[in-house]
């Protein structure tokens, strides 16, 4: 394929030539998936883990404020504005332009004449890595969107008009954010703005009642309005050069000629309208839109290509960037350019500075890490192990202030949206990876409280019901109803991920040489042998009581269960596989799993085509599209059958994942802040761990790797070698089954390899063909809990 552009990247080698880097962000594709899409998902003027992430926004006006997929949908055909914010439960301060008549309410998707959002068609529309751009067909008016790190920047292209304006809505839900309960605006010096947003989101309603998230900005614009005022929904205020309340904004008028540019720059932060201005004028200076936009690419760029994949179907390609994107832009970062970030209540805390007075790490708004373990913290760990220590340093940050880990964070809130906790397995994780240049010291006693401490344990900090698990040795079939009306009954899953996370931090505490707490802690790790029916041989809820709950169905969704049913939690023991195949027998385990995969591929593996859902593939046996199953297709290779996992994880990958916006991840299920996409990243080398580097010397299993050439920059602060070069022989389609492996000119015969090896670098061969090679590989598993 003929390079559309060359990236230059001086990587010190023998020659110490420049190497030429091919564009990788032309694979990445921001529409993919964009259907159905969760209020984060959707951001292209983005860099990496950035603060401002601008978007058009469709549908998030007003919208319910919890969960659910708003924001953006690539089916909708008019849009509403123009974001600043997009994070689990944060989200505000909204652009529009218009032409005409001043209307100061968006109107719906069904009546957009209504209200000032405009249509637009679809062949206008682009999106790339960093910039956004779309005509309002309305207005005739050219949007365009690009960002550095704490900077939005808007380019407006206007027709020439004596009545051009712009709406500034402050004071409306706004996607996730849901209640505004007091939001500022305030016009300066004749063309700048500055304001804030205060909002009490759902999740914070019961995870942190009474709690509030902030947003702060500063506006500044190329051009000073005719005149301007303010609103409350539709009723307009002439010439008041400020607002403050709910249901509130602003907007400017302006005399615009002939293809006249209104370029608006805005910095945000989490605490205060002083570090927005200061982030603004440190990251916009002499900077123009063209030199952000080229400088957002330029960022992408560099992030991408520190895994660089050749030959395969350059569809895969797509996917693979694409996921990687996915990856790398959720999760953004909540710390200002002076190191302070947000604190609850309002509190303003300060990251260490370096001797250059840089902080030392950054600070994160975060949607909680449920099944985080299998797919970001894999992708994390192999390629971007700085950006893993300073999450979990954020974490610990977190825990100093609240006295606890969050699985959830928006601007020092606790906003925990599945109510269990992995942070302390990440923490973990992280540790036995030898990424340890975070503080270990307080991040183990913040990790061990969160596996053992029960008193004080609620719906922010997670895993409410611990109690029963360390005195039980498993939580009940039990409903809990939160303050929203939402009923809980999850006791059984419960049981499963506490005894996982257990598992994760014992490996931490054997390496901390805390043998008391590891033998605690490794015994709770076994507890899922508790809610294991011998004659059913599946996991079953308990009641209180000690017995089974009556009228067991295994494909009964929701019952016991979070987000999926008995069958497909009965495989959630990543920890203990050899424990799980002793209990169901090895027979009984490969016939099921192998029935699993044979029905699901019906349903696509999620849930088909028919139904647009985010939870459409709970009661089926199998489903991509949620975490609880990711690890599945990998069991094979711990079950004497690695042949198979080659062959069911290659037909996810081809079937799955699409290219389109409705078909992407499944059919508009739920992309969780890139861990699907980087499920696909791993899947398509060929690389993964059951275990999510749990273990304190993990594994890496095997699979089937769908490029020639895949060469993964190893970071000289954390791995001795240089590089990891996957170099797949025989890579054809079809051509899924391994026949041979080798590292570094020695040969493989496990379908596994140690960690800690394979991150020494080098050169990983795979041989590739038609058929499966029943003989390699299914000798001996990788180790489990059991074994180990």
């Amino acid at each position: 394929m003929p390079l559309i552009i060359l990236f230059v990247a001086f990587i010190a080698c023998n020659t110490e030539k420049p190497v030429e880097v091919e564009d990788l962000t032309k694979y990445v594709d921001p529409q993919i998936g964009s259907v159905h899409g969760r209020w984060f998902f959707y951001t292209p003027a983005a860099v990496p883990f950035g603060m401002a992430k601008l978007a058009p926004h469709t549908d998030a006006y007003n919208s319910k404020g919890s969960w659910g997929p708003t924001g953006y949908d690539d089916r909708h055909t008019s849009i509403e504005g123009f974001g600043h914010f997009h994070e689990f439960q944060v989200g505000g301060v909204v652009f529009m332009p218009t032409t005409g008549e001043l209307k100061t309410v968006p109107g719906s998707l069904e009546k957009p004449d209504e209200g000032y959002r405009s249509r637009f068609d679809k062949d206008s529309e682009h999106a790339e890595t960093g910039y956004y751009s779309v005509v309002l067909k309305d207005y005739m008016i050219k949007a365009e969107l690009t960002a550095t790190t704490r900077v939005g920047y808007h380019r407006y292209t206007f027709p020439e008009t004596g009545s051009a304006h712009l709406i500034i809505d402050v004071g409306h839900k706004q996607g996730e954010s849901s209640d505004v309960t007091e939001a500022y605006t305030k016009l300066i010096n004749g063309n700048q703005l500055e304001g804030y947003v205060i909002t009490y989101p759902e999740y914070v309603k019961f995870c942190d009642p009474g709690k509030r998230v902030r947003m702060y900005f500063v506006s500044k614009l190329n051009k000073k309005p005719t005149s301007y005022g303010s609103f409350v929904d539709d009723v307009q205020k002439q010439d008041s050069s400020s607002t403050k309340g709910i249901g509130n904004g602003f907007y400017l008028n302006f005399d615009m000629t002939e293809g006249e540019v209104l370029e608006i720059q805005t910095g945000v932060s989490y605490t205060s309208i002083e570090n927005a201005r200061l982030n603004l004028d440190t990251e916009s200076e002499g900077k123009s839109f063209d030199v952000v936009r080229a400088d957002a690419k330029k960022m992408w760029q560099e992030k991408l290509s520190k895994i660089v994949v050749e030959g395969g179907r350059e569809e895969d390609r797509v996917k693979f960037y694409t996921g990687l994107y996915h990856a790398l832009l959720g999760r953004g970062i909540s710390s200002d350019i002076n190191g302070q970030y947000p604190l609850v209540n309002g509190g303003v805390g300060q990251i260490p500075l370096d001797e250059t007075g840089k902080p030392k790490h950054h600070h994160f708004n975060t949607d909680g890490m449920w099944g985080g373990f299998w797919n970001l913290n894999q992708v994390w760990a192999l390629a971007y192990p700085g950006y893993f220590k300073e999450y979990v340093q954020s974490n610990i940050d977190f825990y100093q202030t609240r006295g606890w880990l969050h699985d959830g964070e928006a601007t020092g809130v606790y906003t925990n949206g599945v109510q269990t906790n992995f942070q302390g397995l990440l923490i973990a994780s992280a540790y036995n990876c030898g990424i340890r240049d975070f503080d270990v010291k307080t991040g183990y006693e913040a990790a061990v409280k969160n596996e053992l401490e029960y008193r004080g344990r609620d719906l922010g900090n997670g895993k409410y019901d611990l109690s029963y698990f360390v005195f039980d040795g498993y939580v009940p079939y039990k409903d809990t109803t939160i303050s929203n009306g939402w009923v809980f009954n999850f006791g059984a899953s419960h049981t499963l991920e506490y005894c996982f996370s257990s598992y994760a931090v014992a490996q931490m505490a054997k390496g901390m040489g805390d043998t008391k707490t590891y033998e605690k802690l490794i015994k709770q790790a076994g507890y899922y042998e508790n809610i294991f029916d011998t004659e059913t041989k599946f996991i079953r809820p308990k009641l209180e009581s000690g017995e089974f709950i009556k009228n067991f169905d295994p494909m009964r969704g929701w019952d016991g269960f979070q987000e999926g049913n008995a069958f497909q939690f009965t495989w959630y023991v990543p920890h203990d596989v050899a424990g799980l195949i002793s209990l169901i027998g090895k027979d009984k385990f490969n016939e099921r799993l192998e029935y699993m995969f044979e029905k699901s591929q019906k349903s696509m593996f999620g849930g088909g085509s028919e139904e647009i859902h985010s939870f459409s593939g709970v009661d089926k046996l199998y489903n991509q599209g949620n975490q609880p199953c990711l690890h599945q297709p990998w069991l094979f290779n711990f079950s004497g059958k690695p042949w198979l996992t080659q062959k069911w994880t290659r037909e996810i990958c081809d079937v799955f994942y699409g290219t389109e916006p409705l078909h992407g991840y499944g059919y508009g299920q739920d992309e969780d802040q890139g861990q699907l996409g980087a499920w696909f990243v791993l899947n398509s080398m060929g690389l993964f761990d059951v275990q999510g580097f749990s273990s304190s010397k993990s594994t890496v299993q095997f699979g089937s790797p769908m490029f020639d050439k895949v060469t993964i920059t190893l970071d000289p602060d954390y791995y001795e070698g240089k590089e990891l070069v996957i170099e797949t022989n025989n890579q054809i389609l079809g051509n899924r089954y391994v026949q041979s492996v080798s590292f570094n000119g020695k040969d493989i015969e496990n379908s596994w390899i140690f960690r800690d090896e394979l991150m020494k670098g080098g050169v990983l061969k795979f041989k590739m063909d038609t058929q499966p090679n029943k003989d390699w590989g299914a000798s001996v598993p990788p180790p489990s809990m059991s074994t180990e």
